[in-house]
């Protein structure tokens, strides 16, 4: 699908009358694919917001983007910043690029695009699951898996008003995920978890009693845990703030997300602990703040405490806050201490609001850093950073700590979950000689 301006497609016609407006302004038809590729690489940056609802702020965030990095040099910078004036100036016309006095105002924050094929009432039943889904507090990232199940659903049954569907329906589109897609457990739950929710607490149609669908087979699988050595090497292989970001993981049991998204105000020096915000399950716990990450997580909440300041000072600075938060503390968005522990490199557009901010470390980046570390001490197992929090699990039951206290460490609603990590406590064979070495 095109990137719109107000609605209007950004395809070839559109670019071609940007290039009529270069000509207008006589610059020279050499320079007009680069222009045309500044142009281009904003749209990009800005996302999903519309070129109509851009603000000066978007155009000096994109370029200070440019200017942080070493690869572009400064008449790069000059020809970019030309580029998107004549694009707002001369081609949209925006009221804020040709000099009147009145700013346009930004329009509402855009919607998560729906599939193309759904009727206007499957639109309206999904934009209905979203302002549920948002009044409950859910996690973004949950609100969108939720709301693709429930796009996915609706469009398994296109003819169909959600009122004409029932547990039956739900049932045969459960199972259809297993027979014809042949999706793993944890993918099916997900579904499943998605569409009790729209019929049920969107819709409020009872589902009664729908057990029977056919359910994907769950393998039974023993955690990746490294030993104590491999773990000592994968760490020594990491630069910053890879380093400190896998020292939490192993040292504390973290999550990856709950590292990544750590705020400031969380991480307490003093008592030699970390307090977890909106962990899994929704839910907050405590702990530990290992004493070798004490030092250098010091230095990173300096670092970050220095770019917020930087971004202040160039009309930054906010940072995104949990559910209505922002309301009802209308400075916290700008106070230091909410501001990520391990902030991005640098700025983006917030795909809701169309604020410019500084968002959380890439765990994407994480995960790619550990792989190839892995690969280059020669780890035959597959280690991914939740490989760590496995680690940690495993390591304390070995060293004799109450699994209770393991469980409360990891955030687990029930022991049973953690019981999986004893399997090290019990190591079938051990006693047992094998024939071949008789």
């Amino acid at each position: 699908m095109l990137k719109s301006v107000g609605g209007t497609a950004l395809d070839s016609q559109f670019w071609r009358a940007y290039e009529n407006c270069l000509i207008k302004q006589q610059i020279k038809p050499q320079y007009f694919k680069w222009y045309l590729s500044w142009c281009q690489q904003f749209v990009h940056f800005i996302g999903a917001l519309p070129l109509a609802d851009c603000q000066p702020e978007h155009v000096s965030a994109f370029l200070d983007n440019l200017r942080a990095s070493a690869a572009f040099k400064d008449w790069q910078l000059s020809q970019a910043r030309s580029a998107l004036w004549h694009l707002f100036r001369d081609h949209l016309q925006i009221d804020w690029a040709v000099g009147e006095s009145a700013l346009r105002k930004t329009s509402a924050a855009p919607e998560k695009p729906t599939a193309q094929n759904l009727s206007k009432a499957h639109q309206a039943t999904l934009q209905k699951l979203r302002s549920n889904l948002i009044g409950r507090l859910y996690a973004k990232r949950t609100i969108s898996a939720y709301l693709d199940w429930a796009t996915r659903f609706l469009g398994h049954y296109p003819h169909r008003k959600i009122s004409e569907l029932d547990a039956n329906s739900v049932k045969a589109y459960l199972t259809s995920l297993v027979e014809d897609h042949n999706v793993a457990v944890n993918t099916q739950k997900q579904a499943l978890n998605a569409l009790v929710f729209l019929f049920q607490e969107s819709e409020e149609i009872p589902l009664d009693d729908f057990s029977d669908f056919i359910r994907a087979r769950k393998p039974i699988k023993v955690p990746t845990v490294l030993a104590r050595e491999e773990v000592t090497a994968l760490l020594a292989e990491l630069a910053s703030p890879f380093s400190l970001i896998c020292n939490l993981l192993y040292g504390s049991g973290m999550r990856l997300m709950e590292v990544i998204r750590l705020r400031i105000q969380d991480v307490d020096f003093a008592q030699q602990q970390i307090l977890v915000r909106d962990g899994k399950g929704r839910k907050d716990r405590v702990t530990m703040l290992p004493e070798c990450c004490r030092a250098p997580l010091k230095e990173q909440v300096a670092s970050a405490r220095a770019a917020h300041a930087a971004d202040l000072k160039r009309n930054y600075g906010e940072v995104w806050l949990p559910t209505a938060l922002h309301k009802k503390y209308p400075g916290a968005a700008r106070d230091w201490r909410w501001q990520y522990v391990f902030p991005a490199t640098r700025v983006s557009v917030d795909p809701e609001s169309g604020k410019v901010r500084r968002h959380h470390f890439d765990d994407s980046a994480v995960q790619r850093v550990v792989r190839e570390a892995a690969l280059s001490i020669g780890l035959s197992k597959r280690v991914t950073p939740h490989t760590l929090r496995h680690s940690f699990a495993t390591h304390l039951l070995e060293a004799g700590y109450d699994i209770r206290t393991v469980q409360e460490l990891l955030g687990h609603a029930d022991v049973s979950t953690t019981m999986i990590y004893t399997h090290v406590l019990n190591k079938p064979g051990v006693a047992v000689r094998s024939p071949v070495d008789f």
